[in-house]
């Protein structure tokens, strides 16, 4: 059943008095105290190795630096390893108290209380933003952004986006598409934060090699840099260029302003204040919703949300290898590729064993979906790593959601899924004992950055004892990071126009 327009505005309004009722709760130190709960893979560079992944964890587990901690909110960025370009990349995963995550395929970032980023993982771009290409296995400041209060982060395959409380953004990492945003392509790899070309920004999300930011600036609410194979950027269909340095404005598609963006790795699905939802790019296995596999090198309105109009200002929307949205009449509508089969729906459809629920938050991996509930949380999809959180004697997977059983009675803040991992945030108060009760994961695995340096940290005690000459070798990767220059075409239209020739000094942030 459609949902009328009186209706939905009351509905809005309702929303909106309850998120700023939440959010002054907040404030005042009056509101509820949460913790993160993680499943699925802890193992995450065996690829190549003789002894394959272990250590999964198979249901909901505390983690031992995070028990007692506060955790405010989590984030996952999309993880693009089922492409096949993707599927050489690794991943390394730990965790850091107290901090705000956002987790992807090959590294992470992290922000606290006071706004200091951290980043941590695979650095072969310098997506870490430590002005090197070093791997580090655990998160470390990123010094250069120090100074600063950031409230924003995302990542994409290699590199990292950020938005501090003063709507400036600053990126690092590869470069080769122009993805960090800075207006022109000089290097392949900012291995330290530049600030991007970009004015008021709120927000930032990235796809696998491309980056959209959200704006307060009037006629410039939502901008795109980056990679444009598919059409992923939004950008006019007779300007094909591949690459694009500069953020322009894609305003001029939507009848509304856009609110909420979601990438997946070569798609963008956006919600305007109205409702609507807009889906570009890749169009592959269904994922845009529009009837086809086509791609669409330009926003194009999903007609069927003209009807189920998705609720604003707590619009939910996520992308994976499948795009789903929340609607205001209480039903989720998916569309796309949930599990690794042949099956995949052209259409938005609802998912009728969530009929009724009051969604609060929802995230999708590259095969599984997770979704938090006022009291519970559920999850579908492929789950060969437990990330579906069903429990030693549980299915590896579903294709129907599924109550994660224990959870069940849970109040869920909010959710979010990576490469065979999934991110949930409960309310401490209400688990009470049974939080107790949950296995504690230690970290034991050892990383491959750490395995390095215990084999340096030993070759050199060696050196020390003997007295010899003993070289150490490297971290790999060990080069600096710094590409050569890479001029790029500009386009047509002066708005996009990169230049073209060397860019001055930038300001360090």
């Amino acid at each position: 059943m459609s949902v009328r327009e009186p209706e939905k505005d009351a509905a809005a309004a309702a929303a909106e008095v309850d998120e700023k009722a939440e959010a002054e709760a907040e404030a005042k130190g009056s509101g509820s105290v949460w913790e993160l709960l993680y499943c699925g893979r802890t193992s995450f560079n065996t690829k190549g190795r003789e002894h394959g992944t272990q250590g999964n964890l198979v249901s909901p587990t505390r983690l031992r630096p995070l028990v007692g901690v506060d955790i405010r909110f989590v984030a996952s960025g999309c993880s693009w390893g089922m492409e096949q370009s993707c599927m050489e990349f690794r991943s390394i995963l730990t965790w850091l108290q107290g901090m705000e995550a956002f987790t992807a395929a090959c590294h992470c970032a992290a922000l606290d209380g006071n706004g200091r980023c951290y980043t941590w993982g695979h650095n072969e771009k310098g997506q870490l933003g430590h002005g090197d290409t070093l791997l580090r296995a655990l998160p470390t400041v990123v010094s250069e952004l120090s100074k600063l209060k950031i409230i924003k982060a995302s990542v994409g395959r290699n590199h990292t986006v950020v938005v501090t409380d003063d709507n400036k953004s600053f990126s690092f990492g590869h470069n080769g598409h122009g993805q960090l945003g800075l207006g022109l392509i000089e290097k392949e790899i900012e291995s330290s934060p530049l600030p991007c070309a970009v004015v008021g920004a709120t927000d930032s999300v990235c796809g696998a090699d491309f980056t959209v930011w959200l704006s307060s600036v009037k006629d410039s609410s939502i901008l795109t840099a980056g990679l444009n194979q598919y059409g992923q950027l939004g950008q006019d269909a007779d300007i094909q260029l591949t690459h694009y340095p500069k953020p322009r404005a894609i305003d001029a598609s939507f009848k509304n302003t856009v609110v909420k963006v979601a990438c997946g790795t070569n798609h963008t699905v956006a919600i305007d204040n109205k409702g609507f939802v807009y889906t570009w790019g890749f169009g592959g296995s269904g994922r845009l919703g529009h009837g086809a596999q086509n791609d669409e090198w330009k926003p194009r309105q999903l007609l069927f949300f003209e009807k189920h109009m998705v609720l604003r200002p707590n619009a939910i929307v996520s992308a994976g290898s499948a795009s789903s949205a929340c609607t205001s009449g209480g039903e989720l509508y998916t569309w796309g590729k949930s599990m690794d089969t042949d099956d995949y729906s052209i259409h938005p459809k609802s998912v009728p064993d969530l009929s009724g629920w009051n969604i609060r938050c929802m995230a999708s991996g590259d095969m599984h979906h997770i979704v938090g509930t006022d009291d519970t949380c559920i999850s579908w999809g492929i789950g060969l790593n437990g990330q579906l959180g069903y429990g030693p004697n549980g299915p590896k997977s579903s294709s129907n959601p599924k109550k994660v059983d224990s959870l069940q009675g849970m109040p869920i803040r909010c959710v979010g899924c990576g490469n065979g991992l999934s991110l949930i945030v409960v309310d401490k108060a209400k688990f009470g004992r049974r939080l107790d009760q949950l296995e504690t994961y230690n970290g034991d695995t050892l990383t491959e950055v750490q395995e390095q340096e215990t084999e340096m940290a030993s070759e050199e005690d060696h050196r020390g004892k003997a007295g010899g000459d003993l070289s150490i070798p490297e971290l790999k990767p060990s080069r600096r990071g710094r590409g050569r220059p890479k001029k790029t075409e500009s386009p047509a239209s002066g708005a996009g126009s990169s230049g073209g020739g060397k860019r001055g000094k930038r300001g360090r942030p």
